[in-house]
C-alpha cells in the first residue's frame, strides 16, 4: 500500500517541532544539507555506509552518525523507528532514491520527507517525463521509436539514477548494436537493458542544468543555481586533436564525475523562469502535491537561444553541490551563503513557525 498523507500526519503528531532532526543518506548531495541544517540551528543525522563515513566525519557534518552495512539497510523497521524517535525529516536526493528504492519509498519508508515521494517515479520513467514536458509546453528532443528507426545522431539513455553511466551516441542501428556490446562488456549494462533504451535525437548546444526550489508555503518557484557536468571520458577526448582522437579508437562515455557552476546570459532568464513555473504548475495537477522543494530541469541551449529539456530531477540534483556557499542566483534572492540544503532547512523552520509542517512533507 502506498504511504498516504494521513499516515504521515499520524507520525507528525508524535513529533516535537522544537527538536526536528534533518537527516539523509551521506552521499550524492548531502554535505550542503548538513551544513545548511547547522547554519539554521537544526540537529543533523547522517546515515553512512560502512567504509564511506570518513569524509562526513572529517567535515564534522552531523551531530549523529548512523553507520549501516549498506544504504538499503535504511529500510529496516528498527532504523526507521529510530529516525521517527529523533523527529527526523528526510531530504531526498539521487542516492537516497537509488539505494532505498522507489517501491520502498512509496510503500514502506514511513519517515516524513520534504518532497513529494509520489513524483520520484516520474523522473525515472521517461514516458512520464515526456507527459510532464508536453503538458508544460517545454520543448524536448524528438524521441526515436526503437534502434531500427535510428536515422540521425542520437543519444541513447537508460532508466534510473545512473549518472550518465552506459549512455552513448550513435547514428545507425548497427552503431547501436556495436555500442550496446561495448557497454555490456564494460559491465555498465546488461542484455536486458536493450529493451529499456530511451533513444532521442542529439541536440547540439550548451548544457544548462537549472536548479529550482518550489515552496508550498509561498506558492513560488525560486531559481537558486545552474551547473554543467564534468563527464568521463568525453571531456578528456575533446582535449586532444581530432586526428589523435580517431587514431586512439576510444569510444566516448558520459559518466558524471563532477559539476561546475555556470551563469546564463541575462536575456535567457525569462525562458528559465517560465519553464520552472510551468513545470511546477502541471506537476501540481498531474502528481499532487507536485514538485515540493528542490527540482532540476536539465537542458541544452541551442544557437537559436532556445532551451531544449532532456531530463528532470524531481528532488535535489547533484549539481546543487556547486553552490554550497551560494550561487549567483541564490545571492540575488538571499544574499551570501544560501545553498540548496540551507534552503530546505529554511523551509522547515518557516513551516514550523506557521504550524504548517504537514503541508511540506509526504
Amino acid at each position: 500500500m502506498v504511504i498516504s498523507k494521513d499516515e504521515i500526519k499520524e507520525v507528525l503528531k508524535k513529533y516535537d517541532p522544537n527538536k526536528i532532526t534533518v537527516c539523509t543518506i551521506a552521499s550524492h548531495s548531502s554535505l550542503h544539507v548538513f551544513r545548511g541544517a547547522y547554519d539554521e540551528g537544526l540537529r543533523r543525522c547522517a546515515i553512512c555506509a560502512k567504509g564511506r563515513e570518513v569524509p562526513y566525519q572529517r567535515f564534522r557534518s552531523a551531530d549523529e552518525y548512523i553507520v549501516v552495512d549498506k544504504f538499503a539497510d535504511v529500510n529496516d523497521e528498527k532504523l526507521q523507528q529510530k529516525l521517527r524517535d529523533m523527529n527526523a525529516i528526510i531530504i531526498p536526493h539521487g542516492s537516497f532514491v537509488a539505494y532505498v528504492g522507489l517501491d520502498r519509498i512509496e510503500n514502506d519508508f514511513l519517515v516524513p520527507m520534504l518532497g513529494n515521494r509520489n513524483i520520484l517515479r516520474w523522473e525515472a520513467e521517461r514516458d512520464r517525463v515526456t507527459k510532464l514536458f508536453d503538458a508544460a509546453n517545454i520543448r524536448k528532443p524528438l524521441k526515436i521509436d526503437g534502434p531500427d528507426k535510428i536515422d540521425r545522431a542520437c543519444m541513447v539513455k537508460f532508466p534510473g539514477a545512473r549518472g550518465g553511466r552506459g549512455y552513448f551516441v550513435t547514428d545507425s542501428p548497427a552503431g547501436f548494436d556495436e555500442k550496446m556490446k561495448l557497454m555490456i562488456n564494460k559491465g555498465w549494462l546488461v542484455e536486458e537493458d536493450r529493451a529499456k533504451a530511451h533513444i532521442e535525437e542529439y541536440v547540439a548546444g550548451d548544457i544548462y542544468c537549472m536548479h529550482y526550489f518550489y515552496s508550498q508555503l509561498t506558492g513560488e518557484v525560486e531559481m537558486l543555481g545552474m551547473d554543467r557536468r564534468h563527464e568521463a571520458n568525453i571531456d578528456g577526448l575533446v582535449r586532444i586533436p581530432a586526428k589523435d582522437q580517431m587514431e586512439a579508437g576510444l569510444q566516448p562515455t558520459y559518466v558524471v564525475t563532477g559539476n561546475f557552476p555556470v551563469v546564463a546570459r541575462e536575456s535567457l532568464l525569462d525562458q528559465a523562469f517560465a519553464m520552472g513555473d510551468r513545470l511546477a504548475e502541471v506537476a501540481g495537477k498531474m502528481v499532487p502535491p507536485g514538485l515540493l522543494g528542490a527540482f532540476c530541469i536539465q537542458t541544452m541551449c541551442t544557437d537559436n537561444l532556445e532551451f531544449v529539456a532532456f531530463e528532470i530531477s524531481a528532488r535535489q540534483d547533484g549539481g546543487t553541490n556547486t553552490f554550497m556557499n551560494g550561487s549567483a542566483y541564490s545571492y540575488l534572492r538571499y544574499g551570501p551563503g544560501m545553498s540548496m540544503g540551507r534552503r530546505y532547512c529554511l523551509e522547515i523552520k518557516e513551516a514550523i513557525k506557521q504550524n504548517r509542517l504537514e503541508d511540506i512533507l509526504t
